[in-house]
């Protein structure tokens, strides 16, 4: 029988500032059965799009992401903020609703028609997956899907976001 993933997000009212609900995924991450089944359903999806690889925005990117990764048996990509990457890379810049942020990406991490899957915890407005997929395009690869735990609804995504399969456990509202 499915778990009902729902069950496992925590929602803490005015974190990080006043207004804003915040869903944390960490409850979900330490209850093995729920971990299990989120990563082996963002596996399923990987698999449906044919992925050869995974990409995972810094930090909880890397806490999915990585799994998916070795369900697959396939590589992963970390997606860093400045300065966290020894080697030649790309990097997009791009706008959050209260600033701008910039990722790096090696440049030989993603290999021309390579199908790259990115998998984070959560879609708001969809700046950081779409900059990552930039990074993705820039560098000759395939963008087959993305993928997250949460959807927030409620929240104007980004236009982009709509030309990529878009994969999520769950839908919660921004309220």
């Amino acid at each position: 029988m499915a778990l009902n993933l729902e069950d496992y997000i925590a929602s803490i009212r005015d974190f990080p500032t006043k207004g804003i609900l915040f869903r944390d995924v960490t409850p979900l991450v330490q209850d093995g059965q729920a971990f299990h089944e989120a990563i082996d359903r963002l596996a399923d999806f990987a698999r449906s799009v044919h992925t050869d690889v995974v990409v995972g925005p810094e930090s909880r990117g890397f806490i999915f992401g990585a799994p998916v990764a070795y369900a697959l048996g396939i590589g992963f990509v970390p997606v860093r903020k400045p300065g966290k990457l020894p080697r030649e890379t790309v990097s997009v810049k791009y706008d959050l609703e209260y600033g701008s942020n910039e990722l790096f990406m090696h440049k030989d991490s993603i290999k021309k028609g390579q199908r790259v899957l990115i998998v984070d915890d959560l879609l708001a407005t969809g700046g950081t997956a779409v900059a990552t997929a930039r990074m993705i395009e820039q560098l000759g690869g395939v963008v087959a899907g993305v993928a997250f735990v949460i959807n927030l609804t409620g929240i104007k995504q980004d236009e982009a976001l709509k030309q990529y399969d878009v994969f999520k456990l769950m839908d919660l509202s921004d309220q």
